[in-house]
């Protein structure tokens, strides 16, 4: 076992996650930081600090997740909880407040969004109250001061900023009614006696972080997150985790842009029932609308250089590139399909332009197209980390549990390769 294989062991003992799905640099850049930070001059002597400090344990946590949220991310799933919780409170009545849980909540978007939400769908405060988790004691206090910059108020009108928010000389801090719907705590998903005292919840909001885990933690953490929703309630996951829900027994609302899911036994009425997303259907010669991909919540890869080629400042390639990140954030899939298109029409291909197809493809349903971009992808930037993940979790829910471990290895041996050429 090599030095840094401890570390990457570790951290998926500690928290999920799978080297093969961020790259092995992540972690041993990581790693590296935190001794310099200690002043230690080798990984055995900061493994035995690791080991007995649980302060240095968080510590190094706290180096690999880098929080990537805003608020009203995927606008639709919002209004899609607006719909529903006016269904559930109907049934209800005043009984109990609603129950909803956002885990993990990193630095507090997506929480106080879902109370936000609420009250602009015409709830009290009495009627819902809202529970929030995340692994990172740091994101959690961040999120109880509620204080945000510019970087949090991403692809949306910011209309709700006015009414919920107040201008501060460093940020914008949020209102007091806001914050005193949501409960903040550190916890792990992967404790299989998470809240276990706590009655299941209407609603669960767990977004893009399936999708890092190996399989045998998917399924670790889908148990738990079953049994934290109710048996008639939903649960919100991100956009590339929808074909893993289905295999592990979990189906779809129906409700677009929304990947919103429900235990698969008694039917659910859905918002807006849409029977495309329950059976896929073969691609429409136009772009159809496609929900925005996810983004990782872990430590950004570097991106590869973008091949130059003769263009406007307009049109050039890393323009287009961000023009392709902007619309899809902002949840206008049908341009940000049309953008990718005009890259590869314009421009040499990159692999970054097919991994963002084969996204767009695979939360629209549409596997067989997925993997062809996907491979495409590889094919220009064999290390390309996030196809990699992609396309196994896509090969895992088919069922192709060796195809799926190939690629992961095929991730590990790409990260040690890496890092062997940048220490000649």
């Amino acid at each position: 076992m090599s030095l840094d294989q401890r570390f990457f062991d570790y951290l998926k003992q500690r928290i999920g996650l799978d080297v093969a799905s961020v790259g092995p640099a992540i972690i041993e850049r990581a790693v590296r930081q935190r001794c310099i930070a200690l002043g230690m001059a080798d990984n055995d002597r900061y493994w035995q600090r690791l080991l007995s400090s649980q302060d240095e344990q968080q510590a190094l946590i706290e180096s690999v997740i880098v929080p990537e949220t805003w608020f009203f991310r995927y606008p639709e799933s919002f209004a899609t909880l607006g719909r529903l919780a006016r269904q559930r409170l109907a049934e209800i009545g005043s009984r109990r407040p609603l129950r909803i849980l956002s885990l993990p909540c990193s630095t507090g978007e997506e929480p106080y969004s879902i109370a936000m939400a609420l009250f602009d769908a015409g709830f009290a405060a009495h009627q819902f109250k809202v529970d929030a988790l995340d692994v990172s004691p740091l994101s959690v206090q961040r999120a109880q001061n509620a204080l945000y910059g510019k970087n949090s108020f991403r692809g949306q009108p910011t209309d709700f900023r006015e009414r919920y928010f107040c201008v501060e000389s460093d940020g914008y801090q949020l209102s007091e009614r806001v914050c005193g719907q949501v409960s903040f705590t550190a916890g792990n998903l992967l404790d299989p006696i998470l809240l276990a005292s706590h009655e299941p919840y209407d609603f669960v909001f767990c977004r893009n972080l399936l999708i890092y885990f190996d399989l045998k933690t998917q399924q670790q953490a889908l148990d738990v997150l079953k049994r934290l929703t109710r048996d008639d309630g939903v649960l919100f996951i991100g956009p590339a985790e929808g074909s893993l829900l289905n295999r592990l027994g979990m189906r779809s609302i129906g409700a677009p842009q929304s990947f919103a899911f429900c235990h698969n036994h008694e039917p659910l009425p859905a918002a807006r029932p849409v029977l495309a997303e329950l059976k896929p259907l073969a691609r429409p010669k136009a772009p159809a609308p496609v929900p925005t991909p996810a983004s990782r919540p872990f430590a950004p890869r570097a991106q590869a250089p973008i091949g130059q080629k003769s263009a406007s400042p307009v049109d050039g390639p890393g323009l287009l590139l961000e023009q392709i990140a902007s619309l899809a954030n902002e949840g206008k899939s049908l341009e940000a399909r049309a953008v990718c298109e005009q890259f590869l029409q314009r421009h040499d291909p990159q692999a970054e332009v097919f991994y963002w197809l084969g996204l767009l493809s695979d939360v629209q349903g549409q596997t067989s197209e997925a993997q062809g971009f996907y491979r495409k992808a590889l094919y220009l930037e064999p290390q390309h980390s996030e196809a990699l993940a992609h396309l196994a979790a896509l090969l895992a829910s088919q069922g192709d549990e060796a195809g799926a471990r190939r690629l992961h290895e095929r991730a590990a041996r790409n990260g040690r390769s890496t890092q062997s050429e940048r220490k000649q």
